[in-house]
């Protein structure tokens, strides 16, 4: 599990059990305790998940800012797997908030357990109203407690499109009859991003390869996309299911991400102006900006360099998600003067901005400037995967083949680049 996003409070952890250990109404800021508990998933030492038990077994749950440690303590402990803390979690899933039942459910997924009587206490949620329900199936459909498949069924008519798809996948994994996927799959064109972005993981779950093209072109981030072709490779590879080769071109078509490889599910009633496009950049649904991105492709493609450079002065350069839209796009417009804006937030740390990285390697393989190529082979060292393959298409699209033999040649007795998928690319023919 990636944990660089965890690491932002700066609380060492001895000082993050003080505040866990210090009653709410004598700290002078409630959320110090939520802090607390959240900062200690940098910390899976017995000393931490003592302190995160307490905090469960301290709090009041009728109390507001108690409910909230209470559930932040539940998912911490899940996020650590701490499996001796069972009994301790369990009980919180009698809790009246719903929550803190869904926290719950989550950690003992994440946790692992084939316990019959702790799955069954699980399931029974499913006949309980008013409750999370996706997370309660996807807990059961991990754990694959096939006594709860009637009880699932019931929820492939949800009007909830989350719920349903689960649900339906749910079903489908149980019973080895894939005839209603194709619900799933549709769930791909859904207008909702929350259906869109569960659809592909319940496909995951599912194993369900033949949807890796849907899943190529669904117009949700490419965080999502990616991570599902990479789960499905990782899994699908190895079993024989499928090839690399196979899978190959709809990996990179997601890494290049271009609005006209998706199927978008938003359209304009009238052309917008300039301004309203560039402020769809900052929209949550990505759907939504891959539109934008594709306007100001088919019908700004002079005026948008001007206006992104102005978007970015202003604000995108904060906002993880225009900041990546933006620098994809100075790319795709082959705007020359951007070259050192895309190199410097191509080596841009900081973790929210890792998408943008990748973006920006794309967006130098697209100006055509060989001065990038020292640049991109540079972040062949990285641990991060797509980052890497990202170099690599730009480093072809230059006509570099080195950043290839930099990731599949030999360093001693072993291969220079621990990553199957890096080594397959280095050494494919596409």
């Amino acid at each position: 599990m990636d944990k660089r996003f965890f690491k932002i409070f700066g609380l060492t952890e001895e000082q993050a059990i003080a505040i866990i250990d210090t009653p709410l109404e004598q700290l002078e800021d409630a959320s110090d305790k939520y802090i607390a508990v959240s900062h200690l998933i940098n910390f899976p030492t017995e000393q931490s998940i003592a302190a995160l038990v307490r905090a469960i077994e301290t709090s009041n749950p009728d109390e507001l800012d108690h409910r909230i440690v209470r559930r932040k303590a539940v998912e911490s402990l899940g996020r650590l797997q701490a499996e001796s803390t069972l009994p301790v979690i369990r009980q919180c899933l009698k809790d009246d908030d719903i929550y803190t039942v869904e926290n719950t459910v989550w950690a003992i997924g994440e946790i692992g357990t084939k316990d019959p009587e702790i799955l069954e206490e699980v399931a029974q949620l499913l006949d309980k109203p008013g409750q999370i329900y996706r997370v309660i199936i996807h807990t059961l459909a991990n754990a694959d407690y096939q006594p709860s498949l009637e009880r699932v069924r019931k929820f492939t008519q949800a009007e909830d499109e989350p719920t349903r798809s689960a649900a339906i996948a749910t079903v489908c994994r149980f019973t080895g009859d894939y005839s209603q996927i194709t619900e799933v799959m549709a769930l791909l064109q859904s207008s909702s991003v929350n259906a869109r972005r569960s659809s592909i993981q319940d496909l995951i779950d599912s194993h369900y390869y033949k949807a890796i093209p849907a899943i190529a072109r669904c117009p949700v981030s490419l965080v999502f996309r990616l991570r599902g072709l990479r789960m499905l490779l990782d899994i699908g590879v190895p079993s024989g299911e499928i090839t690399f080769t196979e899978i190959q071109p709809y990996l990179e078509q997601v890494l290049y991400d271009h609005p006209n490889d998706l199927d978008l599910v938003h359209e304009y009633d009238l052309t917008p102006v300039l301004d309203f496009v560039i402020n769809e950049l900052y929209e949550t649904d990505f759907g939504r900006c891959y539109l934008a991105t594709k306007t100001l492709l088919d019908i700004y493609p002079q005026e948008a360099p001007a206006a992104l450079l102005a978007t970015y002065s202003d604000k995108g350069y904060n906002d993880y998600g225009a900041h990546y839209h933006v620098m994809k796009l100075f790319g795709w417009l082959k705007y020359a003067p951007a070259y050192n804006l895309l190199v410097e937030n191509l080596h841009n740390r900081e973790p929210q901005f890792q998408k943008s990285r990748a973006a920006c390697a794309i967006a130098l393989g697209e100006l055509g400037d060989s001065r990038a190529i020292p640049e991109l082979k540079i972040c062949l060292n990285t641990p991060i995967w797509d980052l890497k393959y990202a170099c690599l298409l730009a480093l072809d699209r230059l006509g570099d083949s080195s950043g290839r033999e930099i990731c599949d040649v030999y360093d001693g007795l072993r291969l220079r680049d621990g990553d199957w998928l890096i080594r397959a690319k280095a050494t494919s023919t596409q």
